[in-house]
Protein backbone atom coordinates (compact mmCIF):
# COMPACT_ATOMS: atom_id res chain seq x y z
CA UNK A 1 0.00 0.00 0.00
CA UNK A 2 2.87 2.34 0.85
CA UNK A 3 4.49 1.62 -2.51
CA UNK A 4 1.25 2.34 -4.34
CA UNK A 5 0.82 5.68 -2.55
CA UNK A 6 4.42 6.55 -3.39
CA UNK A 7 3.86 5.72 -7.07
CA UNK A 8 0.72 7.87 -7.24
CA UNK A 9 2.40 10.81 -5.51
CA UNK A 10 5.44 10.57 -7.77
CA UNK A 11 3.19 10.47 -10.83
CA UNK A 12 1.39 13.62 -9.73
CA UNK A 13 4.46 15.68 -8.91
CA UNK A 14 4.33 17.27 -12.34
CA UNK A 15 0.61 17.25 -12.93
CA UNK A 16 0.69 18.99 -16.32
CA UNK A 17 3.35 16.68 -17.76
CA UNK A 18 1.56 13.61 -16.45
CA UNK A 19 -1.79 14.82 -17.78
CA UNK A 20 -0.37 15.57 -21.22
CA UNK A 21 1.35 12.17 -21.39
CA UNK A 22 -1.86 10.42 -20.36
CA UNK A 23 -3.73 12.38 -23.01
CA UNK A 24 -1.17 11.35 -25.63
CA UNK A 25 -1.56 7.70 -24.61
CA UNK A 26 -5.36 8.05 -24.75
CA UNK A 27 -5.28 9.50 -28.27
CA UNK A 28 -2.78 6.89 -29.49
CA UNK A 29 -4.65 3.89 -28.05
CA UNK A 30 -7.97 5.29 -29.29
CA UNK A 31 -6.51 5.76 -32.77
CA UNK A 32 -5.13 2.22 -32.69
CA UNK A 33 -8.53 0.84 -31.67
CA UNK A 34 -10.30 2.81 -34.40
CA UNK A 35 -7.89 1.62 -37.08
CA UNK A 36 -8.18 -2.00 -35.92
CA UNK A 37 -11.99 -1.68 -35.92
CA UNK A 38 -11.83 -0.33 -39.46
CA UNK A 39 -9.84 -3.39 -40.56
CA UNK A 40 -12.36 -5.65 -38.81
CA UNK A 41 -15.19 -3.82 -40.59
CA UNK A 42 -13.51 -4.52 -43.92
CA UNK A 43 -13.52 -8.23 -43.09
CA UNK A 44 -17.06 -8.22 -41.67
CA UNK A 45 -18.53 -9.84 -44.78
CA UNK A 46 -15.91 -12.59 -44.62
CA UNK A 47 -16.60 -13.24 -40.93
CA UNK A 48 -20.37 -13.31 -41.52
CA UNK A 49 -20.11 -15.88 -44.33
CA UNK A 50 -21.71 -19.24 -43.59
CA UNK A 51 -19.68 -22.42 -43.95
CA UNK A 52 -22.57 -24.27 -45.59
CA UNK A 53 -23.11 -21.80 -48.46
CA UNK A 54 -21.37 -21.71 -51.83
CA UNK A 55 -21.39 -19.07 -54.55
CA UNK A 56 -21.49 -20.06 -58.21
CA UNK A 57 -20.67 -17.36 -60.75
CA UNK A 58 -19.47 -17.12 -64.34
CA UNK A 59 -15.93 -18.49 -64.66
CA UNK A 60 -14.82 -15.43 -66.64
CA UNK A 61 -15.99 -12.73 -64.28
CA UNK A 62 -18.85 -11.66 -62.05
CA UNK A 63 -19.75 -9.16 -64.78
CA UNK A 64 -20.89 -11.98 -67.05
CA UNK A 65 -24.30 -13.55 -66.50
CA UNK A 66 -25.33 -17.19 -66.15
CA UNK A 67 -28.48 -18.75 -67.65
CA UNK A 68 -31.53 -19.16 -65.43
CA UNK A 69 -31.71 -22.80 -66.56
CA UNK A 70 -28.69 -23.65 -64.39
CA UNK A 71 -30.81 -23.35 -61.24
CA UNK A 72 -32.59 -26.70 -61.49
CA UNK A 73 -29.44 -28.46 -62.66
CA UNK A 74 -27.51 -27.21 -59.63
CA UNK A 75 -30.36 -28.23 -57.33
CA UNK A 76 -29.97 -31.85 -58.52
CA UNK A 77 -26.24 -32.03 -57.70
CA UNK A 78 -25.46 -34.46 -54.88
CA UNK A 79 -24.82 -32.65 -51.60
CA UNK A 80 -26.91 -29.58 -52.51
CA UNK A 81 -29.80 -28.80 -50.15
CA UNK A 82 -31.03 -25.51 -51.62
CA UNK A 83 -30.42 -22.96 -54.37
CA UNK A 84 -31.17 -19.27 -54.73
CA UNK A 85 -30.03 -16.71 -57.26
CA UNK A 86 -29.82 -13.00 -57.85
CA UNK A 87 -28.31 -10.00 -59.60
CA UNK A 88 -26.51 -6.91 -58.47
CA UNK A 89 -28.88 -4.07 -59.38
CA UNK A 90 -26.73 -1.01 -58.77
CA UNK A 91 -29.61 1.44 -58.46
CA UNK A 92 -29.19 5.04 -57.27
CA UNK A 93 -31.51 6.61 -54.72
CA UNK A 94 -32.00 10.34 -55.53
CA UNK A 95 -28.27 11.09 -55.67
CA UNK A 96 -25.05 9.12 -56.23
CA UNK A 97 -23.85 9.96 -52.71
CA UNK A 98 -26.71 7.87 -51.27
CA UNK A 99 -24.87 4.63 -51.95
CA UNK A 100 -26.12 1.32 -50.57
CA UNK A 101 -26.06 -2.27 -51.79
CA UNK A 102 -29.21 -3.26 -53.69
CA UNK A 103 -29.94 -6.67 -55.15
CA UNK A 104 -32.62 -8.48 -57.11
CA UNK A 105 -32.98 -11.90 -55.47
CA UNK A 106 -35.18 -14.96 -55.79
CA UNK A 107 -36.83 -13.83 -52.57
CA UNK A 108 -38.40 -16.96 -51.08
CA UNK A 109 -35.36 -19.19 -51.53
CA UNK A 110 -33.01 -16.36 -50.54
CA UNK A 111 -34.72 -15.80 -47.19
CA UNK A 112 -34.67 -19.54 -46.60
CA UNK A 113 -30.89 -19.64 -47.06
CA UNK A 114 -30.23 -16.58 -44.87
CA UNK A 115 -31.78 -17.18 -41.43
CA UNK A 116 -29.58 -14.38 -40.03
CA UNK A 117 -32.00 -11.93 -41.70
CA UNK A 118 -34.75 -11.76 -39.09
CA UNK A 119 -38.14 -10.56 -40.40
CA UNK A 120 -41.49 -10.44 -38.62
CA UNK A 121 -43.81 -13.11 -39.97
CA UNK A 122 -46.51 -10.64 -41.03
CA UNK A 123 -43.95 -8.58 -42.94
CA UNK A 124 -42.52 -11.72 -44.55
CA UNK A 125 -45.95 -12.72 -45.90
CA UNK A 126 -46.58 -9.22 -47.27
CA UNK A 127 -43.15 -9.22 -48.92
CA UNK A 128 -43.59 -12.59 -50.63
CA UNK A 129 -47.03 -11.69 -52.01
CA UNK A 130 -46.02 -8.33 -53.50
CA UNK A 131 -43.88 -8.52 -56.66
CA UNK A 132 -42.84 -4.89 -56.23
CA UNK A 133 -42.14 -5.41 -52.54
CA UNK A 134 -38.68 -4.90 -51.05
CA UNK A 135 -36.97 -5.73 -47.78
CA UNK A 136 -34.43 -3.31 -46.31
CA UNK A 137 -32.03 -3.48 -43.40
CA UNK A 138 -32.87 -1.68 -40.18
CA UNK A 139 -29.84 0.63 -40.42
CA UNK A 140 -30.70 1.58 -43.99
CA UNK A 141 -34.33 2.28 -43.09
CA UNK A 142 -33.20 4.43 -40.17
CA UNK A 143 -30.73 6.29 -42.39
CA UNK A 144 -33.41 7.46 -44.85
CA UNK A 145 -36.39 7.46 -42.50
CA UNK A 146 -38.16 4.69 -44.41
CA UNK A 147 -41.04 2.75 -42.91
CA UNK A 148 -43.30 -0.09 -43.95
CA UNK A 149 -45.50 0.89 -46.91
CA UNK A 150 -43.20 3.63 -48.24
CA UNK A 151 -42.57 3.80 -51.98
CA UNK A 152 -38.91 4.05 -52.98
CA UNK A 153 -37.65 4.85 -56.48
CA UNK A 154 -34.23 3.76 -57.70
CA UNK A 155 -32.60 4.95 -60.91
CA UNK A 156 -31.08 2.01 -62.72
CA UNK A 157 -27.45 2.03 -63.87
CA UNK A 158 -26.98 -1.52 -65.10
CA UNK A 159 -30.67 -1.86 -65.92
CA UNK A 160 -31.98 1.46 -67.33
CA UNK A 161 -35.07 3.27 -66.20
CA UNK A 162 -36.70 4.32 -62.95
CA UNK A 163 -37.79 1.43 -60.75
CA UNK A 164 -40.38 1.80 -58.01
CA UNK A 165 -40.58 -0.47 -54.97
CA UNK A 166 -42.77 -0.69 -51.90
CA UNK A 167 -41.07 -1.44 -48.60
CA UNK A 168 -42.86 -4.47 -47.21
CA UNK A 169 -40.34 -5.65 -44.63
CA UNK A 170 -37.45 -4.40 -42.50
CA UNK A 171 -34.97 -7.02 -41.37
CA UNK A 172 -32.75 -7.11 -38.30
CA UNK A 173 -29.48 -8.96 -38.10
CA UNK A 174 -29.42 -12.05 -35.95
CA UNK A 175 -25.69 -11.59 -35.38
CA UNK A 176 -23.66 -8.46 -34.66
CA UNK A 177 -21.77 -8.79 -37.95
CA UNK A 178 -24.91 -9.07 -40.10
CA UNK A 179 -25.11 -6.28 -42.67
CA UNK A 180 -28.27 -4.22 -42.01
CA UNK A 181 -27.76 -1.75 -44.88
CA UNK A 182 -28.97 -3.79 -47.86
CA UNK A 183 -31.95 -3.23 -50.16
CA UNK A 184 -33.35 -6.46 -51.62
CA UNK A 185 -36.28 -6.91 -54.01
CA UNK A 186 -37.80 -9.67 -56.16
CA UNK A 187 -35.73 -10.96 -59.07
CA UNK A 188 -39.01 -11.89 -60.80
CA UNK A 189 -40.02 -8.24 -60.88
CA UNK A 190 -36.71 -7.29 -62.49
CA UNK A 191 -36.97 -10.09 -65.04
CA UNK A 192 -40.58 -9.36 -66.01
CA UNK A 193 -39.91 -5.66 -66.45
CA UNK A 194 -36.82 -6.34 -68.59
CA UNK A 195 -38.94 -8.49 -70.88
CA UNK A 196 -41.63 -5.81 -71.02
CA UNK A 197 -38.95 -3.27 -71.94
CA UNK A 198 -37.73 -5.68 -74.66
CA UNK A 199 -34.25 -5.94 -73.08
CA UNK A 200 -34.04 -9.63 -73.88
CA UNK A 201 -30.25 -9.93 -73.52
CA UNK A 202 -30.47 -9.28 -69.78
CA UNK A 203 -33.70 -11.24 -69.21
CA UNK A 204 -33.57 -14.76 -67.75
CA UNK A 205 -29.97 -14.09 -66.70
CA UNK A 206 -28.44 -14.58 -63.29
CA UNK A 207 -25.47 -12.81 -61.71
CA UNK A 208 -24.69 -15.60 -59.25
CA UNK A 209 -26.22 -18.62 -57.57
CA UNK A 210 -26.23 -19.18 -53.82
CA UNK A 211 -25.93 -22.88 -53.10
CA UNK A 212 -26.67 -24.43 -49.71
CA UNK A 213 -24.92 -27.73 -48.99
CA UNK A 214 -25.81 -30.48 -46.55
CA UNK A 215 -22.43 -30.46 -44.76
CA UNK A 216 -19.71 -27.76 -44.70
CA UNK A 217 -17.00 -30.40 -45.21
CA UNK A 218 -18.49 -31.20 -48.63
CA UNK A 219 -17.79 -27.69 -49.95
CA UNK A 220 -14.81 -28.61 -52.16
CA UNK A 221 -16.44 -31.76 -53.50
CA UNK A 222 -19.79 -30.10 -54.32
CA UNK A 223 -17.99 -27.13 -55.94
CA UNK A 224 -16.15 -29.50 -58.28
CA UNK A 225 -19.37 -31.32 -59.17
CA UNK A 226 -21.15 -28.07 -60.06
CA UNK A 227 -18.28 -26.72 -62.18
CA UNK A 228 -17.84 -30.10 -63.89
CA UNK A 229 -21.54 -30.08 -64.78
CA UNK A 230 -21.12 -26.92 -66.88
CA UNK A 231 -17.64 -27.55 -68.22
CA UNK A 232 -17.27 -26.76 -71.95
CA UNK A 233 -20.66 -25.01 -71.96
CA UNK A 234 -21.27 -21.51 -73.32
CA UNK A 235 -21.14 -20.19 -69.75
CA UNK A 236 -18.73 -22.16 -67.57
CA UNK A 237 -18.98 -21.68 -63.83
CA UNK A 238 -16.66 -21.10 -60.93
CA UNK A 239 -17.89 -22.21 -57.51
CA UNK A 240 -16.32 -21.29 -54.18
CA UNK A 241 -17.32 -20.94 -50.56
CA UNK A 242 -19.17 -17.81 -49.55
CA UNK A 243 -16.19 -16.86 -47.38
CA UNK A 244 -13.78 -17.14 -50.32
CA UNK A 245 -16.21 -15.15 -52.49
CA UNK A 246 -16.30 -12.32 -49.94
CA UNK A 247 -12.54 -12.54 -49.49
CA UNK A 248 -12.02 -11.93 -53.20
CA UNK A 249 -13.50 -8.44 -52.78
CA UNK A 250 -11.40 -7.72 -49.70
CA UNK A 251 -8.23 -8.81 -51.52
CA UNK A 252 -8.77 -6.01 -54.04
CA UNK A 253 -8.01 -3.51 -51.27
CA UNK A 254 -5.28 -5.55 -49.58
CA UNK A 255 -2.67 -2.80 -50.08
CA UNK A 256 -4.93 -0.29 -48.31
CA UNK A 257 -5.56 -2.68 -45.42
CA UNK A 258 -1.83 -3.35 -45.06
CA UNK A 259 -1.18 0.39 -44.94
CA UNK A 260 -3.88 0.88 -42.28
CA UNK A 261 -2.39 -1.92 -40.17
CA UNK A 262 1.11 -0.46 -40.50
CA UNK A 263 -0.14 2.98 -39.45
CA UNK A 264 -1.91 1.48 -36.41
CA UNK A 265 1.35 -0.02 -35.14
CA UNK A 266 3.31 3.11 -36.06
CA UNK A 267 1.00 5.07 -33.74
CA UNK A 268 1.97 2.74 -30.89
CA UNK A 269 5.68 3.14 -31.67
CA UNK A 270 5.31 6.93 -31.51
CA UNK A 271 3.52 6.86 -28.16
CA UNK A 272 6.19 4.49 -26.84
CA UNK A 273 8.79 7.13 -27.70
CA UNK A 274 6.71 9.84 -25.97
CA UNK A 275 6.27 7.85 -22.75
CA UNK A 276 9.94 6.79 -22.79
CA UNK A 277 10.96 10.45 -22.99
CA UNK A 278 8.64 11.32 -20.10
CA UNK A 279 10.10 8.55 -17.92
CA UNK A 280 13.67 9.54 -18.86
CA UNK A 281 12.96 13.10 -17.70
CA UNK A 282 11.35 11.82 -14.51
CA UNK A 283 14.28 9.54 -13.61
CA UNK A 284 16.84 12.22 -14.39
CA UNK A 285 15.07 14.61 -12.00
CA UNK A 286 14.91 11.99 -9.22
CA UNK A 287 18.19 10.20 -9.67
CA UNK A 288 19.40 11.39 -6.26
CA UNK A 289 16.26 9.97 -4.58
CA UNK A 290 16.67 6.58 -6.24
CA UNK A 291 20.36 6.57 -5.30
CA UNK A 292 19.45 7.25 -1.67
CA UNK A 293 17.11 4.26 -1.76
CA UNK A 294 19.96 2.14 -3.09
CA UNK A 295 22.36 3.41 -0.42
CA UNK A 296 19.84 2.44 2.26
CA UNK A 297 19.86 -1.13 0.99
CA UNK A 298 16.68 -1.27 -1.10
CA UNK A 299 16.82 -4.04 -3.69
CA UNK A 300 16.88 -3.26 -7.46
CA UNK A 301 13.42 -4.91 -7.64
CA UNK A 302 12.01 -2.18 -5.39
CA UNK A 303 13.54 0.53 -7.57
CA UNK A 304 12.10 -1.24 -10.62
CA UNK A 305 8.64 -1.32 -9.05
CA UNK A 306 8.79 2.40 -8.32
CA UNK A 307 9.81 3.39 -11.85
CA UNK A 308 7.71 0.79 -13.68
CA UNK A 309 4.75 1.53 -11.42
CA UNK A 310 4.82 5.21 -12.35
CA UNK A 311 5.10 4.38 -16.04
CA UNK A 312 2.26 1.86 -15.84
CA UNK A 313 0.11 4.32 -13.86
CA UNK A 314 0.35 6.81 -16.72
CA UNK A 315 -0.18 4.36 -19.60
CA UNK A 316 -2.92 2.27 -18.00
CA UNK A 317 -4.85 5.39 -16.99
CA UNK A 318 -4.58 6.64 -20.57
CA UNK A 319 -5.52 3.18 -21.89
CA UNK A 320 -8.61 2.93 -19.67
CA UNK A 321 -9.74 6.37 -20.80
CA UNK A 322 -9.14 5.40 -24.44
CA UNK A 323 -11.17 2.19 -24.08
CA UNK A 324 -14.00 4.13 -22.43
CA UNK A 325 -14.00 6.62 -25.32
CA UNK A 326 -13.75 3.92 -28.01
CA UNK A 327 -17.38 2.81 -27.86
CA UNK A 328 -19.10 6.21 -28.32
CA UNK A 329 -16.53 7.30 -30.92
CA UNK A 330 -16.94 4.06 -32.90
CA UNK A 331 -20.73 4.39 -32.76
CA UNK A 332 -20.66 7.95 -34.12
CA UNK A 333 -18.11 7.10 -36.79
CA UNK A 334 -19.97 3.91 -37.71
CA UNK A 335 -23.24 5.82 -38.19
CA UNK A 336 -21.46 8.38 -40.37
CA UNK A 337 -19.73 5.73 -42.51
CA UNK A 338 -22.58 3.20 -42.56
CA UNK A 339 -22.90 3.43 -46.35
CA UNK A 340 -19.36 2.16 -46.82
CA UNK A 341 -18.71 0.20 -43.62
CA UNK A 342 -22.11 -1.29 -42.72
CA UNK A 343 -20.75 -3.37 -39.84
CA UNK A 344 -18.60 -1.16 -37.59
CA UNK A 345 -18.40 -2.58 -34.08
CA UNK A 346 -15.64 -2.90 -31.51
CA UNK A 347 -14.56 -6.51 -31.09
CA UNK A 348 -13.41 -7.99 -27.75
CA UNK A 349 -10.05 -8.71 -29.41
CA UNK A 350 -9.58 -4.99 -30.10
CA UNK A 351 -10.29 -4.07 -26.48
CA UNK A 352 -7.89 -6.78 -25.33
CA UNK A 353 -5.21 -5.43 -27.68
CA UNK A 354 -5.77 -1.91 -26.35
CA UNK A 355 -5.26 -3.15 -22.79
CA UNK A 356 -2.18 -5.22 -23.66
CA UNK A 357 -0.61 -2.33 -25.57
CA UNK A 358 -1.20 0.08 -22.68
CA UNK A 359 0.61 -2.26 -20.29
CA UNK A 360 3.35 -3.16 -22.78
CA UNK A 361 4.13 0.50 -23.54
CA UNK A 362 4.32 1.22 -19.81
CA UNK A 363 6.81 -1.60 -19.23
CA UNK A 364 8.94 -0.93 -22.31
CA UNK A 365 9.12 2.82 -21.65
CA UNK A 366 10.83 2.32 -18.29
CA UNK A 367 13.58 -0.08 -19.42
CA UNK A 368 16.22 2.52 -20.39
CA UNK A 369 15.53 4.84 -17.39
CA UNK A 370 15.71 1.83 -15.06
CA UNK A 371 18.98 0.66 -16.62
CA UNK A 372 20.43 4.15 -16.17
CA UNK A 373 19.31 4.29 -12.52
CA UNK A 374 20.87 0.94 -11.62
CA UNK A 375 24.03 1.52 -13.65
CA UNK A 376 25.06 4.82 -12.12
CA UNK A 377 27.40 4.67 -9.13
CA UNK A 378 25.90 5.69 -5.80
CA UNK A 379 28.48 8.46 -5.29
CA UNK A 380 27.81 9.88 -8.74
CA UNK A 381 24.09 9.65 -8.20
CA UNK A 382 24.28 11.58 -4.93
CA UNK A 383 26.26 14.32 -6.62
CA UNK A 384 23.85 14.52 -9.59
CA UNK A 385 21.99 17.76 -10.13
CA UNK A 386 18.56 17.53 -11.79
Amino acid sequence: MFLFKLIVRNSLRHKLRTALTMLAVTVAVLAFGMLRTMVDAWYAGVDAAAANRLITRNAISLNFFLPLSYKEKIRQVEGVSGVSCGNWFGGIYIDEKNFFANFAMDMKSFLGLYPEFMIAEQQRKALLTDRKGAVVGEKLARRFGWKIGDTVSLRGTIFPGTWEFTIRAIYKGRDKNTDETQFIFHWDYLNEKLKAMNITKAADSIGWYIVAITKPELAAEVSQRIDKLFKNSMAETFTETEKAFQMSFVSMTEAILSAVQMVSFLVIFIILAVVSNTMAMTVRERIREYTVFRSLGFEPLYIFMMIAGESLFITTAGGVLAIACTFPVVKEFGDYMSAYLPVFIVSPQTILLDAVISVAVGLLACIIPLWYTLKIKIADGLRAVA
